[in-house]
């Protein structure tokens, strides 16, 4: 019997800035601090500020594996996390997205503002049209995620979302729960699944 698929690693999306409720701040902690408990890589934008900061400094404060990858006219404005075990620097945008596609089994939006919002979309959209099988998940910590979830029934409720193909994401209120929704997604998968023909596809047009 093939040993199930388990997530390896994963790309945070969040704010760089800590929002104005602590249970955010408190949050992004959690989760960093889980996925060092668990042996998860980390990967983010690679800035040392806001609640991407505080994941990856609780990460890597507690033994885990954090990689950060930043486009170069961002280094001084969200400050460049210097903690982290591998710090990545691109030339622009595509290129951070493609590397962050590239290296993460799964894909999970913390509270942000316009950059994490459309970094979701985006997978989101890869996964509606067939184009990858990795797990997309928002934490829905304190409802910041209820607008967005609203939209998304409105939008199939007025026709501009197939009921036949509806969105597929995941998720989660509380920090315990991200895992094990998870791997309860990928276990079915073989590898070539995550990582693969399907991922190459996606890449070539990133």
């Amino acid at each position: 019997m093939a040993d199930m698929t388990k997530i390896k690693s994963v790309c945070v999306y969040c704010g760089a800035a800590p929002g104005n409720d602590p249970v955010y701040l408190a949050a992004a902690i959690e989760l960093g601090r889980l996925f060092a408990h668990e042996g998860i890589r980390l990967i983010y934008g690679g800035g040392g500020v806001g609640l991407m900061g505080a994941a990856a400094r609780a990460c890597a404060e507690a033994g885990g594996m954090v990689t950060g990858i930043i486009p170069d006219f961002l280094i001084g404005k969200e400050q460049a996390f210097e903690h982290a075990h591998e710090l990545i620097v691109t030339r622009d945008m595509h290129e951070r997205k493609r590397l962050m596609f590239e290296r993460a089994d799964a894909f999970i939006a913390l509270p942000g503002g316009i950059g994490t919002l459309e970094e979701l979309v985006e997978q989101l959209t890869w996964v509606q049209l067939n184009r990858h099988a990795k797990p997309v998940m928002v934490l829905n910590i304190a409802g910041f995620w209820d607008p967005l979830l609203t939209l998304f029934d409105h939008m199939q409720a007025t026709g501009f979302v197939n009921a036949g193909r509806p969105i597929r994401m995941l998720v989660a209120h509380h920090v315990r729960a991200v895992l094990p929704k998870l791997n309860a997604v990928v276990a079915p998968l073989v590898e070539g699944e995550l990582h693969g023909a399907a991922e190459e596809r996606v890449l070539d047009r990133m």
